[in-house]
């Protein structure tokens, strides 16, 4: 059993609250699904209601849960947590699935500072599945909910991460806004250089070839959700820029041979790799094998080169 007789999950129609719908209901708990807009195929088995605005159906079912999960976007989430709360009973969980933390940290304060809370990040897709994936995991307020719920994500092979909010968004912006800029950037730069892309396919490298899968990934996901992550994260700026800076800099060492930002002492190339052989440190040679492992599965495309440059 799940520790969850009774749960509730908003957004249980989209892709991150389907997926917990699931774990729920496969663990055993009597689980409603709330979702204001749900394809016409699951409109009879879900509530259909707004979350922000609970009428006499889905206050009963908050009321009754043991469990409420909000999936959804983080403007939705905020302006729920108010009425959302009055209704749950004492000692009830609250979770939700947003990609930043701090300003629901604040809301939780203003208006629900009991209750027992905690926020859930799947770092990954939900189409790659749990097993073996990490969930990141900002507690607000600790208690057995909580517990119970980090458990049934590791029954199901997910790796609970805890992290403080301020931690948590610093850290996102450097896993999910930065990446996601230097792969929609790649692709924007691609755009650019009038090149053909069964071409490419045709030639590329395993390096080149691994950008263009990432960014047919990001393609197939919503546009949407990306940008979102990159506008809410307070951090996501900062990362943007520091995008641009090491863009700039990387010129100049090659266009110029020159000196990195700020005066660095450390001069070309050399100098610059060192910095990342530093900064990767004892996981360096983990990732190599890992780079090397996925390098074994790519295959080359009407011939395509093999070489790892």
């Amino acid at each position: 059993m799940s520790g969850f007789g009774r749960s509730v999950v908003v957004g249980g129609c989209g892709a991150v609250g389907g997926m917990f719908a699931g774990l729920l209901r496969e663990a055993g708990s009597r689980t409603v699904v709330v979702d204001i807009a749900p394809p016409p195929a699951e409109r009879d088995a879900c509530v259909v209601a707004d979350i922000t605005a609970p009428g006499p159906e889905l206050s009963a079912a908050l009321a009754d849960a043991d469990l409420v999960l909000l999936a959804v976007h983080e403007a939705v989430a905020l302006k729920a947590v108010a009425p959302v709360t009055r209704l749950m009973r004492p000692g009830a969980l609250l979770a939700d699935t947003l990609s930043v933390r701090t300003a629901m940290a604040a809301e939780l304060a203003a208006h629900a500072p009991t209750v027992e809370h905690v926020g859930l990040n799947p770092m990954f897709a939900p189409s790659a599945r749990m097993a073996g994936r990490p969930v990141a995991a900002v507690v607000t307020r600790d208690g057995p909910g909580v517990t119970a719920l980090l458990r049934l994500i590791e029954r199901q092979g997910g790796r609970p991460v805890r992290l403080a909010p301020e931690e948590h968004d610093r850290t996102a912006a450097a896993t999910q806004a930065l990446t996601h800029a230097v792969i929609v950037s790649f692709g924007l730069a691609l755009t650019q250089l009038d090149v053909d892309v069964r071409t490419l396919t045709s030639t590329a490298p395993p390096p080149h070839v691994t950008l263009l899968a990432l960014l047919a990934r990001v393609l197939g996901g919503s546009p949407e959700v990306y940008g979102e992550i990159q506008r809410s994260n307070p951090h996501a700026a900062s990362a943007r820029q520091a995008l641009c800076d090491a863009l700039r800099s990387f010129a100049s060492l090659v266009e110029e041979g020159g000196c990195t930002d700020e005066g660095d002492a450390a001069r070309g190339m050399d100098a610059a790799f060192e910095r990342l052989r530093r900064l990767m440190g004892p996981e360096l040679a983990s990732y190599q094998d890992q780079c090397h492992a996925l390098f074994r599965t790519i295959q080359p495309t009407d011939g395509g080169g093999e070489t790892d440059r």
